[in-house]
């Protein structure tokens, strides 16, 4: 894929595609129980917690000019940093066959060919022209499919928030828990962002209006969710579409949106593997990605993804507090080593306290007070080591 440099213009419509998932108003329909202006607080406050980590993991990757996996060695060193490129690659093929089966879902409901298989097969067939395209001849296309997006959103939105709260949703979802899920949505594009940020012609400000799009949107489509489910009382958006006329327009917002969508994690697997391998081309390893993705869509039943999100939260968000403490505060760079023992060792001190906080429900979610005390870890360890070698 094309390496020439992006422009900052280019790099917001990428998030802002990034953003209009069917799988973020799904995942904003779990917070109805909060009610509408609880589910709204929870949502901004989560997506406020996990863009600063966002921006903070893409201006890394923009000042160094790194990918997201390169920076990671960073903090793990060369074969430390193979541990989470592995796990990158396995998290965007799942969040790939995700994407595709929620997509081709909702497609099938406005416009059913009979089988749900031959939707996936057709999102997976316009991933792949995507990503042979490649991401720098992408904008003009981007540029169409944005604005057609935004206009059937706004349509969308209309239709959902016209009405009445219909009902009281009933359910166990905590003020902690749906902040969670918010935090999580960015939080599982951290180790994607770099990947653009590096050849932006300015990466700071790339940076920042990737994230400040992506906010506005992401919460935007969280709250669709939100409002599906108590103004209409149906959190099938897809059937909402239908029954509301938005036909083709509806099928417009799915393909896209989801194609849009999945071609970065598609593109962002193919850079990851290169971290691995060297060997391994982009296009082809893209390629191949999508082909999996529409497999798994077609012949496994991933159709729930909360606790896909909270596994991702735990794997990246203590990797990041330790990358972006070394990075910013530390000032260390390991990426000549081998591996850094120390640092992994905090990391899985890291996964198991998130897992822990999950178990335990505070106002701000898990994913703040991990960043904080691993952040703190990191620190103490690292005087202590000076201390020790002195």
């Amino acid at each position: 894929m094309n390496e020439s440099k992006t422009s900052v213009f280019s790099n917001g419509l990428i998030w802002f595609g990034a953003a209009v998932s069917i799988a973020e108003i799904i995942t904003g329909t779990f917070m109805a129980p909060l009610g509408f202006k609880t589910g709204i607080m929870a949502i901004l406050l989560g997506h406020l917690i996990g863009c600063v980590l966002l921006y903070l993991a893409g201006i890394i990757g923009g000042q160094t000019g790194r990918s997201a996996m390169e920076t990671v060695k960073l903090s793990f060193g060369e074969k430390g940093s193979l541990i989470f490129s592995s796990l990158n690659v396995l998290q965007l093929v799942g969040w790939t066959a995700v994407m595709i089966v929620s997509g081709a879902a909702a497609a099938n409901t406005i416009f059913s060919f009979g089988s749900q298989n031959v939707w996936s097969i057709i999102i997976g067939l316009l991933i792949i022209l995507w990503v042979m395209v490649g991401l720098k001849n992408l904008s003009k296309i981007n540029m169409i499919a944005m604005g057609a997006l935004f206009i059937v959103t706004l349509v969308l939105s209309f239709v959902v928030f016209r009405g009445n709260a219909s009902s009281i949703i009933t359910g166990d979802m905590t003020f902690g828990a749906a902040v969670e899920l918010s935090v999580a949505m960015p939080l599982s594009w951290l180790p994607l962002i770099s990947d653009y940020t590096r050849v932006a012609e300015k990466p700071k400000k790339a940076t920042f209006a990737s994230v400040g799009v992506y906010f506005i949107v992401s919460s935007w489509m969280y709250i669709i969710g939100l409002g599906a489910t108590i103004f209409t009382g149906n959190s099938d958006v897809a059937k909402i579409m239908v029954s509301s006329g938005l036909g083709v327009m509806g099928l417009i917002i799915v393909i896209l949106s989801t194609v849009t969508t999945t071609y970065l994690d598609v593109y962002s697997a193919a850079v990851s593997s290169e971290s691995i391998y060297k060997g391994f081309k982009e296009k082809p390893v893209g390629v191949a990605v999508a082909i999996v993705g529409v497999l798994l869509a077609m012949f496994t039943p991933i159709t729930k993804f909360e606790d896909f999100l909270y596994l991702i939260g735990s794997v990246f968000a203590p990797m990041i507090a330790i990358l972006i403490t070394d990075f910013f505060i530390l000032k260390k760079n390991n990426s000549k080593k081998g591996i850094d023992m120390t640092n992994v060792c905090i990391w899985i001190v890291g996964f198991i306290i998130y897992r822990v906080f999950m178990q335990v429900d505070t106002f701000v979610g898990s994913t703040f007070p991990v960043m904080i005390v691993i952040s703190l870890l990191c620190i103490v360890v690292n005087m202590v080591g000076k201390k020790l070698t002195k």
